[in-house]
C-alpha cells in the first residue's frame, strides 16, 4: 500500500519555470475538449469543465504517471450520452461514481498489469487511430453552424492563423526553450487577432465558461435496486474504457520519457478522480493523450504541471472566463494538428515490410476501427482478440512429432509445440493407434500442455490406446497436468525427469 500511494519522488529535480508554463498551456487546450465533450453527452459545459477539474488535480497528486493529463473525455461522454437523454443529468452522476468505485477497486486488486497483454501492433494502431480521431475533429472548426465549409475571407483568415500557429510550435524549439511553444503561439496568435481587430472564432462561440468552485452535489436519484440496474452498466462500461485509455495513456507517456510509471496506481487514482467528479457536479473522465502530449513535449515530467492546469482551469472559470472566451479557435485547432502529428506512429510505417503479416493486420485493423468507431476502448478490445487468435492459429501450426522405434520395438513420439485447444487436433493426426507397436512413449520435454482441452485430448489418446490393449506410457509431464489425467497412475512414468518449476513475474507496483 505504501507502494501504491508513493506520491512524491524526492529524487527528481523539478523545472519549477517550465512545469508552470506547460500547465498554463494544458489549460487553455482543456477548454474547448471539456466543453465540446460535455456537450456531446448532452450536458451543461460546466459538468465538463469541473470534471476536468476535478479529474486533472486528482490524478496529478495521487496518480501513477507524473506528467499525464487527465480531464472530460469523448470516449465517456459517448458512453454517458444515452443515460443522460434517457434519465437526467443525476443518473450521470451517480453513475460515475460507480464507475470510479470499479477502478478504485480494480486498482487496489492490481489489475492494472492486466495492460501487458496488449501488444505492440495494437498500441501502435491505437496511437494512429487516435491521431487521426484528433486531427478529423478539428476540421469542425473550418465549418459553419450548418456544417458547410466556410468560405472566402473567413476561410482564408482561419488557414492563415492555424498555419502560423503550427510554425510557430514547430520553428520556436529550435531557436529556445525557455518557454513552451505552445503558449506562445497561442499569445502570438490572440495578441494579432486583438490587434488587427478580426472577427473570428473563439471559444466563447462554442459557450459559456463562466461559473463559480464545483458545487459539492449528491445525485439525487431514488436508491433502489430499480437504480442501480439502470446505472450500472454505463458504469462499469464507464469504468472498463476510463482504465485502458488512462493505462495505454500511460504506456505511451513511459516509452516517450523512458520512466515507468505505476499502473496500479493510476487506476485507484482515476477512481478516486472520478467519485469525486461524480459528487462535485462533474461528468467524469479519464486519461487524456493529447494534453498529455503537449505537457511531456513542453518539457514537462513532475506532478506540478497537471496541478497548475487544473488549478488555472478553475481560475479562468471563476475569474478569468470574459478573456479566455476571446481566445481564438484558430490558436487551439493548430495546437491540436501539431499533437496529431506527433501523436501518430510515423515509425510504425518504416517497419511495414520487417513486420510479420499478422501484426500489420492487427495494426491496420485497430487503426481503422478506431477512426471509424471514435472508440478507443472497443478498438482495443478488438485488437487484443484479433492478436490472440492470430497468436493462437501460429502455434496450433507449430506443434510436431518426432517418431522413432527404439531395439526394444518401442515407440517413441517426441513432442515439440504447445499443445492447447488450437493444436489438438493437430496434435491427435500425429499417432496411429491402429499400426503402432505394443508399448508407446510419448515425450513431453520440448512441449506444453496448456489447457483442459489439451487435457481431454490426452485422455482420449490413452484410452484409444488402451482399448487397443496397448500399453502408453507419458514422459515429462507437469505436477498439475498428471493431477487431471485420468488413471495417471497407470500411464505416466514417474521415475524420469519431470516439467521444471514454472514462475510467475510478480507486480509489486
Amino acid at each position: 500500500m505504501k507502494k501504491l500511494f508513493n506520491l512524491f519522488d524526492l529524487t527528481q529535480r523539478v523545472d519549477y519555470r517550465t512545469e508552470i508554463l506547460s500547465g498554463l498551456t494544458v489549460a487553455m487546450a482543456l477548454i474547448p475538449e471539456a466543453v465540446a465533450f460535455a456537450l456531446i453527452a448532452g450536458l451543461s459545459p460546466l459538468t465538463g469543465l469541473y470534471a476536468a477539474f476535478m479529474m486533472g488535480l486528482i490524478t496529478s497528486i495521487f496518480g501513477g504517471r507524473p506528467g499525464m493529463i487527465s480531464g472530460a473525455t469523448g470516449a465517456v461522454a459517448v458512453v454517458l450520452a444515452p443515460l443522460a437523454l434517457s434519465h437526467g443529468v443525476e443518473y450521470v452522476f451517480a453513475a460515475v461514481i460507480l464507475a470510479g468505485i470499479f477502478q478504485a477497486i480494480a486498482g487496489l486488486l492490481r489489475l492494472g498489469k492486466l495492460m501487458r497483454l496488449v501488444p505492440h501492433p495494437v498500441i501502435f494502431g491505437f496511437v494512429n487511430g487516435l491521431a487521426i480521431i484528433i486531427f478529423m475533429s478539428q476540421l469542425d472548426q473550418f465549418k459553419s453552424d450548418s456544417w458547410q465549409w466556410i468560405q472566402g475571407t473567413e476561410m482564408i483568415m482561419m488557414l492563415a492563423l492555424v498555419a502560423l500557429t503550427m510554425l510557430i510550435i514547430w520553428g520556436l524549439p529550435k531557436l529556445t526553450r525557455v518557454v513552451p511553444s505552445s503558449l506562445v503561439a497561442i499569445l502570438a496568435i490572440f495578441g494579432i487577432v486583438t490587434v488587427m481587430n478580426w472577427d473570428v472564432r473563439t471559444v466563447g462561440d462554442l459557450a459559456s465558461i463562466r461559473g463559480g468552485f464545483p458545487p459539492f452535489h449528491l445525485p439525487n436519484i431514488p436508491l433502489t435496486l430499480e437504480t442501480l440496474t439502470i446505472i450500472l452498466p454505463f458504469a462499469a462500461i464507464v469504468a472498463g474504457v476510463g482504465l485502458i485509455e488512462s493505462l495505454l495513456t500511460l504506456n505511451i507517456i513511459d516509452e516517450i520519457t523512458q520512466t515507468r510509471g505505476r499502473g496500479n496506481q493510476e487506476a485507484v487514482a482515476q477512481g478516486m478522480a472520478n467519485i469525486l467528479s461524480g459528487v462535485f457536479s462533474g461528468m467524469g473522465g479519464c486519461a487524456m493523450i493529447g494534453q498529455s502530449l503537449i505537457n511531456i513535449s513542453a518539457g514537462a515530467r513532475a506532478r506540478l504541471s497537471g496541478i497548475v492546469a487544473s488549478v488555472m482551469l478553475l481560475v479562468f472559470i471563476m475569474f478569468g472566463a470574459n478573456l479566455v472566451e476571446q481566445l481564438p479557435m484558430a490558436a487551439l485547432t493548430g495546437l491540436m494538428i501539431m499533437v496529431s502529428i506527433g501523436t501518430f506512429e510515423w515509425a510504425s510505417l518504416k517497419t511495414i515490410n520487417k513486420m510479420p503479416p499478422s501484426d500489420i493486420f492487427v495494426m491496420v485493423a485497430v487503426t481503422g476501427i478506431t477512426a471509424i468507431l471514435h472508440n478507443l476502448a472497443v478498438a482495443v478490445l478488438i485488437g487484443v482478440i484479433i492478436a490472440a487468435l492470430v497468436f493462437a492459429w501460429d502455434n496450433a501450426k507449430r506443434i510436431r512429432a518426432r517418431k522413432r522405434i527404439d531395439e526394444q520395438g518401442i515407440k517413441h513420439y517426441e513432442i515439440y509445440g504447445p499443445l492447447f485447444f488450437g493444436s489438438v487436433s493437430v496434435f491427435n493426426e500425429k499417432f496411429d493407434v491402429q499400426h503402432d507397436p505394443e508399448e508407446v512413449i510419448i515425450n513431453f520435454k520440448e512441449s506444453r500442455v496448456v489447457d483442459m482441452s489439451a487435457i481431454e485430448a490426452l485422455n482420449k489418446l490413452t484410452e484409444r490406446y488402451q482399448k487397443a490393449g496397448k500399453k502408453i506410457h507419458l514422459q515429462h509431464l507437469s505436477p498439475d497436468c498428471r493431477k487431471l489425467l485420468k488413471n495417471a497412475d497407470k500411464i505416466i512414468d514417474v521415475n524420469v525427469m519431470e516439467d521444471p518449476n514454472y514462475k510467475l513475474v510478480v507486480d509489486h507496483i
